[in-house]
């Protein structure tokens, strides 16, 4: 199977700090992305959380790597509706008082068993939504 990869790039009016805060405080994360009670930064940390109300979709996640105020990565599994694990890497490049963030969401089709939620497609509409409307509004309000 081919591999898949969503790549996003973003440069928000915010100093890099003020995003990394963002990226890896539970408390800051729960207002712009999910709620992660048991999220922790340290490298083998693992969590759980689900998206929306509904709470149809358990993520499962392991940090892999830390840098602070540089990059950030972990797993990103889907346990209840699939077998394979893909990573997610946010990467933080700062610009003076902006930040430029990239994030690269590979292995997707380790997903695939899962289903057509899992598709690439979801995905990019996905971290789009995230990166563009949700941390963007969070960062620069």
């Amino acid at each position: 199977m081919e591999s898949q990869t969503v790549v996003q790039e973003v440069i928000y009016n915010a100093p890099v700090e003020k995003v990394w805060q963002a990226l890896t405080d539970k408390d800051q994360m729960k207002q712009w992305y999910f709620d992660i009670p048991d999220f922790n930064t340290a490298p083998g940390s693992r969590f759980d959380f689900y998206e929306g109300p509904k709470k149809k979709y358990r993520h499962r996640a392991t940090i892999t790597a830390l840098i602070p105020l540089q990059k950030l990565q972990h797993t990103w599994a889907h346990p209840d509706q699939s077998k394979g694990t893909s990573l997610l890497t946010w990467e933080l490049f700062p610009k003076g008082d902006q930040t430029r963030v990239h994030l690269t969401h590979s292995g997707l089709e380790q997903l695939a068993d899962g289903g057509p939620a899992f598709a690439k497609e979801n995905y990019e509409q996905g971290w789009n939504t995230i990166m563009n409307t949700s941390l963007r509004n969070f960062l620069e309000r």
